[in-house]
């Protein structure tokens, strides 16, 4: 853990009690994970994990929640947190006193061009900020901005994790990504925001990968396609077939993918 995000722990702890992570999603800092799971919405349950693996629910509030997931020997820790670049990154941070090897990020995403199926996997090669929470974390002053500058991951795992998914079968697509504060209010910038040249659109990854930076531990994020502007692929209002390929990858792809990643040495 770099000496940055230590700072912004000890300043958080002076307003806030001990064992933060435990208190809100009932996971133990006691305890070494192989895994710290962050899902935006989606849940072990929702992705029927519990049809193969040992999943406990270990705490639900209004909008987050902490789950357990055990496969053989291995744990993985698993938070459902809001969508939004400020709840990955306070959700994060709470979290940041617990001991686990990896950090996957799973979410849904939006796709700007041609080329992208509904239930494609895709990993960012880079995300475009577009929130001011991003300067909160990174810049002394909140005054100081950092919108629209490029948040790069830790390349050599990417390559490594796209490496582990072909040898079992499965497609990680790298992408660029642009991270948007709004859905509703995307589509009325929508020209603006296809100038920056991304693949793709969602909300948290830049923050994600600020974070994991911060954390020093290895990280992914696993994005399913959900929706394709370029192509009128909906949203809300999918054809049958639209469905069915969106459900193939959300459904089986992205958990397979998430809990073998999660276990691997």
């Amino acid at each position: 853990m770099k000496e940055a995000l230590k700072q912004i722990i000890d300043n958080f702890h002076k307003y806030n009690s001990e064992h933060m992570a435990q208190q809100a999603f009932g996971l133990r800092d006691d305890i070494e994970y192989d895994a710290l799971v962050v899902a935006p919405s989606f849940s072990p349950y929702k992705l029927h994990l519990e049809d193969k693996y040992k999943v406990t629910t270990m705490k639900e509030g209004a909008y987050i929640a902490g789950y357990l997931v055990e496969v053989d020997d291995h744990k993985i820790a698993w938070i459902k947190i809001g969508s939004s670049a400020g709840n990955l990154i306070d959700h994060l941070a709470i979290c940041a006193e617990l001991t686990f090897q990896k950090v996957i990020f799973i979410g849904a995403v939006g796709a700007l061009k041609e080329g992208f199926e509904l239930g494609d996997i895709c990993t960012p090669s880079y995300s475009v900020s577009g929130s001011s929470a991003d300067a909160y974390l990174m810049k002394n002053s909140i005054r100081d901005d950092m919108r629209f500058e490029k948040v790069y991951p830790d390349m050599d795992f990417v390559d490594k994790v796209v490496s582990f998914a072909d040898e079992r079968g499965y497609e990680l697509r790298k992408a660029s990504v642009f991270c948007t504060p709004s859905i509703a209010l995307e589509y009325s910038h929508i020209d603006e925001i296809r100038s920056f040249d991304t693949d793709l659109i969602e909300m948290e990854t830049s923050s994600f990968y600020l974070m994991t930076d911060l954390l020093e531990i290895p990280g992914i994020a696993l994005l399913v396609v959900s929706d394709n502007s370029a192509t009128s692929a909906a949203l809300v209002g999918r054809t049958e077939e639209q469905q069915a390929k969106y459900d193939k990858g959300r459904n089986e792809v992205l958990p397979e993918l998430t809990v073998a990643l999660a276990i691997s040495e």
